[in-house]
């Protein structure tokens, strides 16, 4: 992993920063003599100086005041908000704001039905949201189950245990196999030590540690650095402790996650709906009040009208409309293996442009297989396989995922015949392993460890025929050779030699030398079969793939090119490090490989692709993935994950496939595209009617419509739409990322209302000049057509294409017909005149039902101009 990034994010301890820089950290004092750099790149005893501690521990005395000086060594809790706090917070959302405003409305007009509605869906929505924020608290907390309850330390010149939220800097730890790390600190002492951090860093092997400092190291590689979170899975080690509590690299990764994450594509996308909406209801109900107040009419009666046309405006429903919706999304993306957490994360996820994603397990199978085993001629070789297998057989010690490797590919050859004698296991100086056994009779000892130190031990080689031969320069380089063609292909390699050991029954300790070298083995988690086509959808659909791994450049280079998959560019840790965060905004459009990162870098990756303005998704299954999953739009782990991870994600894949993204995108965007259909018809056909009130009120001797009459009206209207969210969308909808275009709402909105408004207007003109129809004819007739243009212009509208074309859904067809029945019928009704209409004479109605046919057929000639995006997409589709 690279360097931690020192910028504004909070993954980065900011004492040990600060320690490492000899500044004093901001709220716990200056440290003792902090002088140093880089903690690890220094010699122990300049830590201990600068922090005042000595290799035997802290006296009681010592512990105790910097108890009190650092605190405890605990992740600091999450201060709850009051309820209260986070309902009022949700209600000053400019939607929430008017639909309450419109209920308020709706309730003093009398309208009780609306009212109901309006508020329960509000309630429900805020409930909702409250109850997912807290989800950001459960996985804070998620992180306090991963640290250890109790440790051992030196304290007073003895050791002892004590409660791992006591421990301070300066403390000396004693850590043995099996053990968490309670802190971040320096390794004093180390016997074979070997530290499991993939959770924090992401590598996948066991790491091993040792005192000695590197100077070229970087936190997550220095051998003698250790992470609070990792875990010891062999040998021992003494640390002192430099950084505790939310200190920690791994608590500031709960510091994190315990913040609210910045609004989502979809809260965006609302939230400028929510200001369009606000905008369009001021300007025309200070228009009609204003404008009837200057003509004299009624103050009480215009107010009445005015905010009736308010409620006319407000899209009702539009809370039902949207969770149906999505539920609906979750379901079926729940029939292909993907858990939604966070409903409203299906419609970021269909906004989704850019995903994260790293290599392991979704563009490999996230499993080590033998994939070369060459001897000296080059070629793969069944005796250095034999052999190593036989080697990784009879060790004793923790066995690496190589050695599974090996033994898998052994299975495949029969080990019976061999039997183990002596073993001289794995340590960090000697970096190889070494077993004698016995096979017919015949005693070798067989060594396998790392390329390098086989090869400078060994003085022979064992030619492909058997012969053995002097490892002379002009051979050893070769062998060099082949290892840098390996190695250049990001491919792990260990070398295998052996000896004879004939009369022997151990392996003494300086018997290593003289080796006869037989060749490599050579490994890989090999790329998976469905990640090239998986990916390749997703470029398709508009999807770009960012890489974002903690191996090197070179290793995720192969996958990549393995897959075919075209990539520009790679930035590494380091090289991010030196970039501000406006710098890596600039550059990162044109980076696709992000190589040695660490968790703070990978959440400011995150950051900067959405300062260009793109929906990112984040797909990660370690705690070190976890602050980064929780800024993104849509936040993706696996079944497998930890529980960090889990807790922090959105959407929760049962299989590690990006086939399985690729449905869910699709998905996503069915549902975005059905939740559109809604607010295009609401906002455009609302507006239009009321415009039409609006104007006509201003000559008419009469309002066109009741208050109660422009609520029935609005209510209808919308629940004639509760099937939208069970429609088919077009392919154009689905083929590219859509966003909130406030823009393209508006464009639709000012040619669609004011359409509708054209008709309405032709329809005053012929009951009042043609007709002379009475005020509750008058009223009753504009009220069906009204209903029938905004109610059948849906079945156009839903697709760029001709609408007999794509089949609507049936549940669509039920709820809009139903709806204009009852429309229809209401007039005829014996008990219309309580809602203030007259029956229309069959002339009147044949007229409206003309003018009806002439609206829904030029609203199909104009919807391509008004929404012309979806109409050139669909055109380039058919191209395709």
């Amino acid at each position: 992993m690279s360097q931690i990034a020192h910028r504004r994010h909070l993954m980065v301890p900011s004492r040990l920063r600060n320690l490492l820089r000899g500044a004093p950290p901001p709220d716990s004092g200056p440290p003792p003599n902090a002088a140093t750099i880089n903690f690890w790149q220094s010699p122990a005893a300049q830590l201990l100086h600068d922090l005042d501690a000595r290799p035997e521990g802290l006296t009681e005395q010592e512990a105790a005041a910097r108890l009190i000086r650092f605190g405890p060594n605990e992740i600091v809790a999450v201060r709850h908000r009051r309820f209260i706090v986070d309902v009022l917070r949700r209600l000053a959302n400019p939607l929430i704001a008017i639909l309450l405003f419109a209920s308020a409305v709706a309730g003093a007009t009398g309208d009780v039905a609306s009212f109901v509605i309006i508020v329960s869906m509000v309630l429900l929505s805020t409930f909702l949201d409250i109850v997912q924020e807290r989800r950001a608290e459960a996985t804070a907390a998620a992180l306090k189950q991963s640290i250890a309850l109790t440790t051992r330390v030196l304290r007073g010149g003895g050791s002892r245990e004590i409660a791992v939220r006591e421990i301070v800097p300066g403390d000396v730890v004693l850590l043995t196999a099996g053990d968490l790390v309670p802190a971040d600190g320096l390794v004093l002492a180390a016997n074979a030590a070997q530290v499991n951090q993939a959770m924090l860093t992401g590598e996948a092997y066991p790491v091993e540690k040792s005192a000695a400092p590197n100077p070229q190291s970087t936190i997550a590689d220095a051998p003698n650095a250790l992470l609070h979170g990792s875990s010891m899975v062999g040998g021992a080690a003494t640390m002192l402790v430099v950084e505790t509590g939310s200190r920690t690299r791994f608590g500031a990764i709960a510091k994190s996650l315990s913040k609210a994450p910045p609004p989502t594509a979809f809260e965006r996308g609302i939230h400028k709906l929510g200001i369009l909406i606000v905008r369009l209801t001021i300007f025309l109900v200070l228009f009609v009040l204003l404008t009837h107040i200057a003509l004299g009419r009624p103050a009480l009666q215009s107010f009445l009208f005015a905010m009736a046309l308010a409620v006319g405006l407000t899209p009702e429903l539009l809370p039902m409309i949207v969770t149906i919706a999505l539920a609906r999304g979750a379901r079926r993306m729940a029939a292909g293996q993907v858990v939604v957490k966070r409903l409203s994360a299906i419609h970021d996820f269909g906004q989704m442009d850019v995903l994260c994603t790293d290599k392991t397990g979704t563009l490999t199978e996230a499993r080590i297989v033998m994939v070369a085993h060459p001897g000296i001629g080059g070629a793969d070789n069944e005796r250095v396989a034999e052999l190593a297998a036989v080697n990784a057989r009879f060790e004793t010690g923790l066995k690496s995922p190589l050695d599974d490797a090996l033994l898998l590919h052994g299975a495949a050859h029969s080990l019976d015949g061999w039997s183990k004698l002596d073993e001289r296991p794995f340590d960090f100086e000697r970096r190889r392993v070494s077993v004698l056994a016995q096979n017919a009779g015949r005693r070798i000892e067989i060594v396998k460890g790392a390329p390098e130190t086989i090869l400078a031990l060994s003085t022979q080689a064992e030619m492909d025929d058997g012969t053995l031969v002097p490892l002379d320069r002009p051979l050893r380089d070769r062998m060099e050779v082949l290892y840098g063609k390996y190695a250049a292909q990001g491919l792990r390699l260990l070398g295998v030699a052996w000896k004879a050991a004939e009369g022997r029954d151990k392996i003494e300790e300086d018997d290593d030398t003289g080796l006869v070298f037989a060749g490599y083995c050579v490994f890989i988690d090999p790329p998976k079969a469905s990640a090239s086509q998986a990916v390749a959808r997703l470029e398709a659909a508009g999807v770009s793939i960012k890489v974002i791994s903690g191996d090197a450049a070179i290793v995720i280079e192969h996958v990549v090119k393995a897959l075919n998959i075209p990539v520009t560019g790679v930035l590494t840790g380091e090289e991010l490090e030196g970039l501000s965060d406006i710098a890596l905004a600039a550059k990162i459009e044109g980076v696709d490989i992000f190589a040695r990162v660490t968790p703070d870098q990978k959440m400011r990756i995150v950051r900067a692709l959405q300062t260009r303005g793109h929906t990112v998704g984040f797909m990660g299954d370690g705690i070190n993935d976890a602050p980064a999953i929780h800024a993104a739009d849509v936040g993706l782990s696996v079944d497998g994950a930890t529980d960090v991870a889990r807790e922090a994600a959105d959407i929760i894949l049962l299989a590690p496939d990006l086939g399985v993204l690729a449905d869910g995108v699709a998905e996503g965007r069915r549902t975005y595209a059905n939740i559109m259909k809604y607010i295009r018809m609401g906002t455009s056909s609302n507006f239009g009617n009321m415009l039409s009130m609006a104007l006509a009120s201003l000559v008419l001797p009469f309002l066109p419509l009741t208050a109660v009459q422009v609520l029935l009206n609005n209510l209808l209207y919308d629940l004639s739409q509760i099937g939208i969210p069970l429609d088919t969308a077009d392919p154009a909808d689905v083929c590219r990322p859509r966003t909130w275009d406030m823009r393209a709402l508006v464009r639709f909105t000012a040619i669609m209302g004011p359409l509708s408004s054209v008709f309405d207007i032709a329809t005053f003109a012929l009951l009042l000049k043609v007709f002379h129809v009475g005020v509750a004819e008058f009223r009753a007739a504009w009220f069906i057509e009204s209903m029938a243009t905004q109610i059948l212009v849906i079945f156009s509208i839903r697709t760029a294409g001709p609408f007999w074309k794509i089949r609507p859904h049936p549940a669509l067809i039920v709820s809009a017909l139903v709806c204009l029945g009852i429309a229809l019928v209401i007039p005829f009704l014996p008990f219309a005149a309580i809602f203030g209409f007259a029956a229309p004479s069959p002339m009147v109605m044949g007229a409206i039902t003309l003018l009806v046919i002439v609206y829904l057929a030029l609203a199909e000639v104009l919807k391509g101009v008004a929404i012309p995006e979806r109409k050139n997409a669909a055109a380039s589709l058919v191209r395709q």
